[in-house]
């Protein structure tokens, strides 16, 4: 009988472990696994080449659409994105890459790019790419901009989205964040992405 009782607790402790393997994570931010293809682009790098999504498959991928003449959203987005990953443990923070996809290619070349992304995260990686180039990546991910007028230097605006998608090693969607969600939903959301 105790026997028969021990197999039982067995047969169920296995059965909870496999189940507890197959169920997939909550994420603390949007889930936007089932609402956005998996990333796929063709643009430039900082160095000049042409990249595509197979350069930055392995790794989870925080993907976010900005400009370097950004007053306010961007800086503010990146260096949230910095501090989120330096709470991380160190091997964990080494996976992360970051992707920071240029809207307005007018201005931002590959070598503003390099600098700006710099001043955040050396590994932070800036792309642009031709208008129709950028303009293929947006609507795929449901992204608009728009730019402003000139003013009297040239200068101009850019509007867009704060948030940012993240993507799995495989390249799937995962989640999307925006500035309104906390930083332990990110990090918690950004853990669950390693594993």
């Amino acid at each position: 009988m105790l026997r028969r009782f021990l197999i039982g607790l067995a047969v169920l402790a296995a059965l909870i472990a496999v189940t507890g393997c197959e169920e997939s994570h909550e994420w603390r931010t949007a889930d936007i696994s089932d609402r956005l293809p998996p990333l796929d682009f063709t643009l430039t790098d900082e160095n000049g080449r042409t990249v595509d999504e197979s350069d930055y498959a392995g790794k989870p991928t925080l993907v976010f659409f900005g400009y370097t003449h950004c007053p306010d959203v961007c800086p503010v987005t990146l260096a949230r994105l910095a501090s989120v990953i330096r709470q991380l443990d160190a091997d964990e923070s080494d996976q992360v890459q970051v992707l920071f996809i240029s809207v307005d290619p007018a201005r931002d070349t590959p070598a503003v790019l390099d600098a700006y992304t710099d001043a955040f995260n050396p590994r932070f990686v800036g792309l642009t790419g031709s208008k129709e180039q950028i303009d293929a990546v947006t609507n795929r991910y449901r992204v608009h901009y728009s730019y402003g007028d000139k003013d009297a230097d040239g200068d101009y605006a850019v509007t867009h989205s704060s948030a940012v998608m993240a993507f799995g090693r495989d390249g799937e969607p995962a989640f999307l964040t925006r500035d309104t969600d906390s930083d332990a939903a990110l990090i918690d959301d950004l853990e669950a992405l390693l594993k």
